[in-house]
This record gives C-alpha cells, structure tokens and sequence, in this order.
C-alpha cells in the first residue's frame, strides 16, 4: 500500500486513515479529476478492492472523499449487497468520520457544517450547498465563478451551453438556457464560466 495518499490530507488525519487502510484491506488510487464524481469503490476482477479518489481535490475535500468511499467498503464486507448510500452505509460513514471531526483537523468553521451534515449523510458533499462551500475555502476553480457571483440578468457558460442568470428561488437560482429557451435551476455552489462575447 502506498503512503502517496499522506500528501492530499490533513496530516493529524494521517495515523486514522492508515488504520482504515490496514484493518479493512484494499488498494487506494490517486486519480485524474473526473467531472461526475470525487471517487469511488469497487470490486476488481482479481478480487481485491479499490478505493479510487479525484487527486484535483483540496485535502479536506480529499479526506471526506476517501472516508466516504471506505464506508462503501466496509458496508460492503459487513451487509452484502445493499443500497449504496441506505441507511447502512450512512450509520457506517457516521461512525467511522467520528475521530475525523476534530479541530486539529478540520478547520473550526468546517466543523459545524460537517456536524450538520452527518446528521443524514447524502451521496454527494455537493447536495450541502453550505458544506460544499465551506470545503472549497469559499473559493471557485481559477477561471470560473458560483453561480451566485453572476449578477442577475448576465449571461455564463455551463457544459458549453449559455444561460442567462434569473432569480433564486429558495435554494437554486432559475437560469434561461439560450439555445432551447428552457428555464433551468441551478444550485448555487455550481461553478459556471463569465459569458464575454
């Protein structure tokens, strides 16, 4: 098993993770950003189990990824087949983020975000606006903006496609798709490029 993973976390986090490594056995690769998800688990033909995580994320992102995915397996040895992110698999991830939700290792303003989280752990971070903010730093990738930085009525860029900013409602903003005139909602933590024509 290699220690490659002791440079994408927080280090207090370290002697943790290398015990979910020994005790529960599988192999964990570091792996180029992929747009639809942060990592994932599964049985290899040989048997053997691989945790893949995103290595585009920031060490707290990468932590929660890991230890999400490691659920996935334990969950996995201990109930057979299951629902992926059922009510076993949330009681394990609970259980096993526990010694992860301290202040020398995650942030002080992480921390209530992430309690707030795991009461009903969901399949995605990105499902917690508020989570999914603070884990990035409140900061978008170089080059991009939240959707709520757009001033209301200007144009962005999603998946090639332009859209013009409408209003928020409740929760997600309501976006003009300009090719198909279909309105569309978005979630406000949705990272979107300034349209300059």
């Amino acid at each position: 098993m290699n220690s490659d993973y002791q440079n994408f976390i927080p280090s207090k986090a370290i002697p943790f993770v290398q015990f979910l490594i020994d005790k529960h056995s599988f192999d964990l690769k570091i792996v180029n950003q992929r747009q639809t998800k942060h990592g994932d688990f599964r049985k290899l033909p040989n048997g053997r189990f691989q945790i893949t995580v995103n290595n585009n994320l920031n060490k707290y992102q990468f932590l929660l990824t890991l230890v999400h995915e490691i659920a996935h397996h334990v969950t996995h040895q201990k109930f057979g087949r299951v629902q992926p992110h059922g009510k076993e698999w949330k009681t394990v991830f609970q259980h096993l983020m526990l010694p992860f939700l301290r202040p020398e290792i995650y942030p002080m303003e992480m921390l209530p975000h992430l309690a707030n989280y795991f009461k009903n752990p969901k399949a995605s971070t990105d499902a917690d606006v508020n989570l999914s903010l603070v884990l990035r730093g409140n900061e978008a990738e170089t080059g991009l903006n939240f959707i709520f930085e757009i001033p209301f009525g200007n144009l962005f860029v999603f998946k090639n496609t332009i859209y013009k900013r409408g209003n928020k409602r409740r929760t997600r903003f309501e976006c003009l798709n300009m090719s198909n005139n279909k309105a569309y909602l978005f979630n406000q933590n949705v990272e979107v490029k300034q349209y300059h024509s």
